[in-house]
């Protein structure tokens, strides 16, 4: 492998010209491709077998009409008068009538809207002085009068049917709901967005509260940048400390553009194979910006050193890529396997956010070995100029580099069974607050408060209870039974479904008919709509589906149908009970194949053990700080909201990732002076001399790269960010830094144990370029070995 690489570097660094020149061919023909043939992304987060996808099958099949829960843009205008005034009083239904009128001229509006009556078919004060005048509070959103019904209120609408109903009970808040005339949700435009918020903009004139949420009105744009500028601004500063030049600091940014701009394009030319997340984006921004400036940046780190023994700069790019582009290929191995396994748990959208993010840490990998030394033969000499400060390091008595990393090494060598027990303790005590993790898709409810959804969110929640947004769709099929029986049937399923526990209203969506527009053949089937008392973001929501689930066998046996039930929360909670049982099998695999990586990388048992031991801590006090800072709302940093469902599994698949590119980009090190002759007491402090520094500055420039992301208004990116951020600094600065050398003072030798069947077992890759020409290491060693020789 080092040899390899070695031959690669070596001629990447003399032919720059061939190199520079492939890589620009390759750009503009992925984002030729990409401009072409992408497509738009997809929120959606359904999972074939799932119940809710069982269900939406039998919705579908009953009535072809119905549309997926997911595809749906639908909007919710809430207005609201002053407190104690009501939407009929003036101003406020004249603006009403103008802001109905106002979103009805807009693009992708449905042309029944575009009418007069569809205009009055919206309107909750038409809907509000329908009521009033005891006619039930007819209209398009509302449920017709019947006085067949048995439990009826006084405005001859079926009691409960006013959680139903546009317009609150006091007649001060009112909803406008419609749906975009598209065909998915993510068909919406930013300019269809505005022509509805334009038009909130001049209903507010006349005193009225306006807000807007709905699938139709959700955060479809792609990243903003401030956050990637942010990072990318840090990252600078301290790779400019790092190196003492400006040159030398550019290098890697510009390195990490070329891939992250790359693997952006290939994400996007994935648009035309497959459905694609909006946060995959994103996600593969922020991991690759963050591995593809760590990956150049070890590298070239190793290339100044590497200067110090040798004049002759093509070999110098030569041994830096031979000996740290090999840990960077294994290192970007682990995150590769950590991200691509997530296919193994069978879950298509987190499949593809994995393949997503791989992506562009692959192209990473190959920019470090390939574009960074051509860029350096192009530099040649000034590839370090601009120097804001002489790189003149301290060296001990034996000419030795003495900085930081060396007193630290020699720290921990003081008390490692300290070192170890604090870190064990200290990590335990942060993970603590895990045990109240509760996983939840990001809603309306849970956006931030100074957003539109949000306040739409709140209006509804406190003038409808919080269920109105978390709605169950019950598909009840009667086909089994005669035709005179189904009625019947349907009503006690509706019964059933209204007697249980944290149950708001039930409605039999036939209700809404319109007479002149209802089926004239035979009904088969009919859908409920079910609002709990809880909000979609509530535990006892989640209570209530699993109640319902439970007593489906009961009420198909007793009523003669099939039911199911589905809708938008249903699918989100199945989704986030799949994503946890898929845990175990992905962390079983994703440990497995690294364990097996690292034993060939390191040639030993114990140090993959203590790196997927260190690793386990790590993301156990991650998670536990992310509950306690973003869910339980601790220090007031952000509003308490439940952890996004699938963040666990993919944090873990992140996070292994990068604590693996410490643990080799540090141990390799270390292993590089053990094989060249050194005890592990010195191999260690050696180790910790050359990379300790440059693991620190990676570190530091991942953190600030995800910490930026936390400015995103997307829950999810937000939360990845801070957990990413809390993740590095936790395995960088504790577990690579603190445990592991602890732990490998203690083991001493043994460390490095391998059973001799074993060892022919596996494939000898040279990570640590032992095949490769390193006199000074040689010489060095040899004159250690004998001044340690006893006298005489």
């Amino acid at each position: 492998m080092a040899t390899l690489l070695y031959r690669l570097g070596k001629t990447a660094y003399r032919r720059w010209p061939i190199f520079i020149a492939g890589w620009l061919v390759v750009m503009i023909a992925v984002g030729g491709f990409a401009a072409a043939f992408s497509k738009p992304t997809t929120d959606s987060f359904s999972i074939p077998g799932i119940p809710s996808e069982e269900a939406a099958d039998l919705q579908a099949e009953l009535f072809p009409g119905a549309q997926d829960a997911f595809d749906q843009a639908t909007v919710n205008v809430v207005v609201a008068a002053p407190e104690g005034e009501r939407i009929d009083q003036q101003p406020y239904a004249d603006a009403i009538a103008q802001l109905v009128a106002d979103i009805s001229t807009g693009p992708d509006v449905p042309e029944t809207l575009s009418t007069k009556e569809g205009q009055d078919a919206v309107n909750p004060v038409l809907v509000l002085e329908q009521r009033d005048a005891g006619q039930g509070g007819r209209g398009a959103n509302a449920p017709p009068a019947d006085e067949a019904a048995s439990d009826e209120t006084a405005g001859g609408a079926p009691a409960g049917a006013e959680a139903f109903a546009p317009v609150s009970s006091d007649g001060r808040v009112g909803v406008i709901t419609f749906d975009f005339d598209v065909q998915t949700v993510t068909d919406v435009t930013p300019a269809t967005q505005d022509a509805v918020l334009a038009a909130m903009d001049v209903a507010t004139e006349s005193g009225l509260q306006v807000a807007a949420n709905g699938q139709g009105m959700g955060d479809f744009g792609g990243p903003g940048g401030s956050a990637e500028l942010i990072g990318i601004g840090l990252a600078l500063l301290v790779l400019v400390l790092t190196f003492g030049s400006l040159v030398a600091a550019g290098l890697p940014i510009i390195a990490a553009i070329v891939g992250v701009g790359l693997g952006l394009s290939g994400v996007t030319a994935m648009t035309a194979f497959f459905d694609l997340s909006s946060s995959a984006p994103l996600l593969a921004t922020m991991i690759g910006l963050a591995v593809g400036i760590d990956y150049s940046l070890f590298i070239l780190a190793r290339y100044r050193s590497e200067l110090e023994h040798t004049d002759d700069r093509a070999e110098a790019v030569g041994r830096a890529v031979g000996t740290a582009g090999s840990a960077v290929v294994f290192a970007g191995l682990t995150v590769l396997i950590a991200l691509s396994a997530l296919s193994v748990v069978r879950i298509p959208f987190l499949t593809i956010m994995g393949l997503a993010a791989a992506v562009t840490v692959f192209l990473a990998v190959l920019v470090a070995l390939t574009l960074l030394p051509a860029i350096l033969g192009l530099m040649k000499s000034k590839a370090f100029g601009g120097q804001v400060r002489k790189y003149r390091p301290t060296r001990d008595q034996d000419n030795r580099i003495l900085n930081n990393g060396v007193r630290w090494a020699r720290i921990i060598a003081r008390r490692p069974v300290v070192a170890v027990l604090l870190v064990v303790v200290g990590l335990g005590a942060l993970a603590l607050p895990l045990k109240d993790l509760y996983l939840a898709f990001p809603t309306d409810s849970t956006a931030s408060p100074d957003t539109t959804q949000r306040q739409a969110s709140d209006l509804l929640g406190d003038a409808f209870g919080p269920g109105r947004e978390a709605p169950f769709q019950i598909v009840v099929d009667g086909r089994d039974l005669a035709s005179g029986e189904r009625a019947d049937a349907f009503a006690a399923v509706v019964d059933w479904a209204a007697d249980q526990d944290g149950v708001s209203a039930v409605l039999d969506t036939a209700q809404l008919q319109d007479p002149a527009t209802a089926p004239t053949g035979p009904v088969e089937g009919t859908q409920l709509l079910l609002l709990p008392s809880s909000g979609p973001d509530d535990p006892a929501t989640k209570d209530l589906l699993e109640q319902l689930r439970a007593g489906e066998s009961a009420i198909e046996s007793a009523s003669g149908t099939d039911i199911g039930i589905t809708g938008l929360t249903a699918i989100t909670t199945d989704v986030s009970d799949r994503l946890t049982g898929a845990l175990p099998l992905y962390l079983a695999v994703v440990v497995g194949l690294a364990f097996v990586l690292l034993m060939i990388v390191f040639r030993s048992i114990l140090i993959p053990l203590t790196a997927t031991l260190g690793f386990l801590l790590t993301v156990l006090a991650t998670l536990g700080a992310t509950v306690a800072v973003f869910q339980n709302g601790a220090f007031g940093i952000f509003e308490g909201q439940p952890i996004v469902s699938f963040v666990p599994i993919f944090l873990i698949g992140v996070v292994f990732g990068l604590a693996m590119d410490y643990q080799v980009f540090l141990v390799t090190r270390i292993r590089e002076a053990h094989v060249h002759g050194a005890s592990t007491h010195e191999a260690v402090v050696d180790g910790f001399r050359n990379s300790a520094r440059v693991v620190a500055a990676a570190a530091v420039i991942m953190t600030f790269v995800f910490a930026a992301f936390i400015l995103e208004p997307d829950p999810v990116i937000k939360s990845f960010g801070f957990a990413l951020a809390v993740a590095v600094l936790i395995d960088a600065f504790v577990v690579r830094m603190v445990l592991i050398p602890g732990l490998m003072y203690l083991m001493g030798e043994k460390a490095w144990y391998l059973p001799a069947w074993l060892d022919r077992i596996l494939p000898n890759v040279d990570v640590e370029g032992e095949k490769l020409h390193r006199p000074h290491l040689v010489s060095r060693n040899a004159e250690e070995s004998r001044e340690k020789q006893p006298v005489g």
